[in-house]
């Protein structure tokens, strides 16, 4: 997990993962030993989430995770067989992520009500959100010394600790300029988050979840009927960009995917959009 410089979430999640195997196989089977487990141990441990309702997605997940432990034995030579190698990933079903559109984004921005102490901060977080294409985590670790704004680009540390620099447009540029001059300067900033751009009213570092209810309750009053998150907005970044006509690779880019084959979830979301617009607009349909 080290040579893969995974974060301490990862790396958490990863201990849970084999914990999981652990059980089972102390319910079920006489081994002790990672070098005792065999490929038909590790069928019957998915067959066995399964019937604990778990579903494909956490399998395939918990599988990733089994595998990993796997490679790390065998590079340290402490099992001369890996039983998870050929193992198949459970199917998993194509779901599409909820996206919001334009008309719907700005009427989730005009939602904020400004006149609260809260309110230009959190307008600049949702426009930094949806105009940077940014993961809730790269928001909430934003720092004042990544914020490039004359040339027009953020800096963020991405998974695996990576960093991108992102183009970021004039409309967020100026809501975190209003809410540094007018909201954060006054706030009692705690020592170790002097750095960091969004801050809680005790003035220390804004938790993911935070930012979660932020924006279902944003969604909640303005009666939007979808499951709307933080990621909501890096999925309808990306998708109404391709929409515009950008470059697949530009979109991976900004987006910090590994690989190409993640961002092209985003061309099925585009072909929807595009079967939509011929079935409102065509004179024949």
């Amino acid at each position: 997990m080290l040579e893969r410089s995974v974060s301490t979430n990862t790396q958490e999640a990863y201990i849970h993962d084999i914990q999981k195997l652990i059980t089972f196989l102390n319910i079920s089977k006489e081994v002790h030993s990672p070098n005792q487990v065999s490929k038909t141990d590790l069928e019957e441990f998915l067959l066995w989430l399964h019937t604990q309702g778990i579903g494909a997605s956490s399998q395939a997940r918990i599988l990733s995770g089994i595998k990993a432990f796997y490679r790390y034995l065998m590079i340290e030579d402490s099992t001369g067989f890996n039983p998870a190698e050929n193992l198949d990933m459970p199917k998993l079903p194509k779901k599409l992520p909820e996206v919001l559109n334009i008309h719907e984004i700005n009427k989730l921005f005009s939602s904020i009500d400004l006149s609260k102490a809260d309110g230009n901060r959190n307008r600049a977080m949702l426009e930094t959100l949806y105009s940077c294409g940014l993961r809730v985590s790269e928001l909430v670790n934003l720092k004042l010394s990544h914020l490039y704004f004359e040339s027009g680009f953020i800096r963020v540390n991405g998974k695996g600790n990576k960093e991108r620099l992102i183009p970021i447009g004039s409309s967020a540029i100026k809501w975190i300029r209003l809410y540094l001059e007018f909201d954060r300067k006054k706030a009692a900033v705690k020592p170790t988050c002097e750095d960091i751009v969004f801050l809680n009213r005790l003035g220390t570092q804004l938790s993911r979840v935070m930012i979660f209810n932020i924006i279902k309750s944003l969604a909640t009053s303005i009666n939007v009927n979808k499951e709307v998150s933080p990621h909501t907005f890096r999925h309808s970044f990306a998708t109404h960009l391709l929409e515009a006509g950008a470059d697949l690779r530009a979109i991976q880019e900004m987006l910090g995917h590994e690989s190409i084959i993640t961002t092209e979830i985003y061309t099925h979301l585009s072909k929807e959009f595009l079967r939509d617009t011929i079935l409102e607009f065509h004179p024949r349909n």
